[in-house]
């Protein structure tokens, strides 16, 4: 949904009560795991974002509290809303001197044990009244060789609404800064806790 403005509180509460009832604008879940999705473009960034165990527990605390998604010009409401599998939200996005309202759902969390590796995080997808179509993950592993904390993002998406189409271009440069500023949100949120 586009707005020539930024949506009250009470406008977004009503979105978010909508969306609840939305079903998920993608098929099958999972698609962002996959090498290859026909139709869909695959993106992933990857930073080291911090060292250690503590580190590793900081970074899940802040991916918990939604850190990696408050950039100043994109924000997730509800404001503490949950990270568990079936949490609806909504994704606050100023951009190109309007303000969209995209709805998503939470479709299931991460969390793999190796010898060498331990990895946690969540993916969520797009409902109908997303401007986009697919589905996200937010990925922290620890190396437990290395020490190092790692942030990966990785999406399968393809527009779905006529301006997005339109200007997929500026879209998907949108889509890079998104995954670039998350990656520094998440390691400011480290440094601060």
């Amino acid at each position: 949904m586009f707005l020539p403005s930024r949506p009250s509180p009470s406008a977004i509460a009503r979105f978010l009560d909508d969306a609840e009832a939305m079903s998920l604008s993608y098929g099958p879940i999972g698609i962002a795991r996959a090498r290859a999705v026909p139709g869909f473009r695959l993106d992933e960034t990857t930073a080291i974002v911090g060292h250690g165990d503590a580190d590793f527990g900081k970074a899940n605390a802040a991916l918990a509290a939604w850190s990696h998604m408050r950039l100043g010009w994109l924000d997730v409401f509800p404001p503490a809303a949950s990270i568990e599998t079936g949490t609806t939200l909504a994704l606050l996005i100023r951009h190109f001197g309007v303000w969209s309202l995209n709805a998503s759902r939470v479709v299931y969390s991460v969390e793999e044990e190796t010898g060498a590796h331990s990895s946690i995080g969540f993916a969520y997808g797009t409902l109908r009244d997303h401007a986009e179509r697919g589905e996200e993950i937010f990925q922290l592993t620890l190396n437990r060789l290395t020490g190092d904390v790692v942030y990966t993002v990785r999406a399968a998406s393809q527009p779905r609404a006529l301006l997005a189409k339109l200007g997929a271009p500026a879209v998907r440069a949108l889509q890079a800064r998104f995954r670039r500023e998350s990656c520094e949100a998440l390691r400011r949120a480290i440094a601060s806790r």
